[in-house]
């Protein structure tokens, strides 16, 4: 990969902005030793064709530092197991094994308060360091989001008519079977075409959609082909 910020001064930057935030769940990072100012950024292989996008780390994310690991994660993991492998993940070690297959990110790399989501003003202010690692450390085009807030985030570095555009997406009755074009920039003025895959957030307090998000997420990856096989975009295309 190249341009960009890079990882250290990216990091450096992620723990400046940390220092000053208000909201972050002290309490759950003193529980696991952690340090409430890393953050927590899953990335990945750079050449995987897909990317999960989520809203913000939870408790187990804290406590093992990797993100999408909880039972949200866990759910998202389980069901790219069983379409690459054709049968149900057997363990945690599997979870993270198959983890490698994706890139991961989320709109804010800090756990919040009551697992609420992030104000406005804070995914704003995440939102050029969480641009510029889409954009210098992914090379993929194809995102799934995870909720409401994660599919709009991209709404942020748009203009009027393109937040508009997102946000009457999302209104459609069929956004979790279809996808949208979106640009990303990044604030050196790198940018890319991506296509946006929206699924509901797998929380199982999103009652509606909670028992529905597996056979949501099991027909996304088929229409992606997600597979062993086509996971990966070669590196000379």
């Amino acid at each position: 990969m190249s341009g960009g910020m890079g990882r250290e001064p990216r990091r450096a930057a992620f723990r400046r902005i940390a220092e000053t935030l208000s909201g972050v769940d002290a309490a759950v990072y003193r529980q696991y030793g952690q340090d409430p100012l890393e953050p927590i950024i899953g990335m990945g292989d750079p050449w995987a064709r897909l990317a999960f996008f989520g809203r913000d780390p939870g408790r187990e994310e804290v406590k093992r530092q990797t993100p999408f690991v909880g039972a949200g994660g866990q759910k998202v993991r389980a069901a790219m197991h069983q379409a690459c492998y054709g049968e149900p993940m057997p363990d945690f070690e599997a979870s993270l094994v198959v983890g490698k297959l994706t890139f991961w990110a989320n709109t804010a790399p800090y756990k919040p308060l009551g697992n609420k989501a992030w104000p406005q003003r804070v995914k704003k202010a995440f939102f050029p360091l969480m641009a510029d690692l889409l954009i210098h450390e992914w090379r993929g085009r194809d995102v799934v989001t995870l909720g409401r807030e994660a599919f709009l985030w991209f709404g942020l570095g748009l203009d009027k008519p393109g937040r508009d555009a997102l946000a009457a997406f999302w209104r459609r009755e069929d956004r979790f079977e279809a996808g949208i074009e979106t640009r990303l920039t990044a604030p050196d003025g790198a940018s890319r075409e991506l296509r946006l895959h929206p699924l509901p957030h797998p929380s199982p307090l999103n009652a509606v959609w909670f028992k529905r998000f597996p056979d949501l997420l099991k027909a996304r990856l088929r229409a992606l082909r997600f597979s062993t096989e086509t996971w990966r975009i070669p590196e000379s295309g």
